[in-house]
């Protein structure tokens, strides 16, 4: 699906992504090894990586997916697990300018050192509260909620690093060709992708499966 019918479908498809009978690995036991053009995609061109001994895995999401909400406490255990050799990071969407505000929120709670506390309490905002932050007065209500500096919030909010962290986010997608969330970006050369028959852990499976390839040389 293409990022936009996925923008426009997304609402319709909330019950789609239902954590029950959800099992990391259940891709590979069904299917066997994961197929390219199914269960992964090889990147045309490989991007530039810096040399720095550790295979790099990039989560992209919209904290208004609920396939990525769904997602959330199926991951946490699993990054808890990445091996030494695995540097893990998250990379919010920026198809249109809605989700380009979603994306300022993450980099709002990266630039003041508050994703730990406050990734998950975002998800929960939009998903189980059903209160958007589609813009800056959202943010900063949200910010008051929790106890936050609203000024600190504001600033980081408007400030350049944080401008900049949206312009680099949304060249990344776009290098990796990102349609769908949650989708995994592997070493500048692959991407996982959660088959929706297996449900949004099936893309653990691959990326594991694609790590382990790069580890051994593949």
């Amino acid at each position: 699906m293409d990022r936009r019918a996925f923008s426009r479908n997304v609402a319709r498809l909330a019950g789609a992504a239902a954590l029950s009978g959800v099992v990391p690995g259940r891709a590979l036991a069904l299917g066997g090894e994961p197929v390219e053009g199914r269960d992964y995609t090889k990147l045309t061109r490989p991007l530039a990586m810096a040399n720095t001994g550790k295979i790099e895995v990039v989560e992209f999401f919209w904290y208004a997916c609920p396939h990525c909400f769904a997602f959330e406490p199926i991951v946490e255990p699993w990054i808890a697990r990445l091996p030494a050799h695995v540097h893990f990071r998250r990379v919010p969407v920026g198809f249109d300018a809605l989700k380009q505000v979603h994306q300022q929120i993450f980099y709002t709670w990266e630039a003041l050192g508050l994703v730990e506390q406050m990734h998950l309490k975002t998800f929960t905002r939009f998903h189980v509260q059903h209160k958007a932050i589609n813009r800056e007065d959202d943010m900063l209500g949200f910010a008051q909620e929790n106890g936050l500096d609203v000024n600190k919030v504001r600033q980081a909010w408007n400030s350049f690093s944080v401008q900049t962290k949206l312009r680099q986010a949304n060249q990344l997608t776009e290098e990796y060709d990102i349609t769908q969330m949650p989708e995994m970006g592997i070493q500048g050369r692959f991407t996982a992708i959660a088959l929706p028959s297996a449900g949004p852990a099936s893309v653990l499976a691959t990326t594991d499966y694609l790590v382990n390839r790069i580890r051994q040389g593949g």
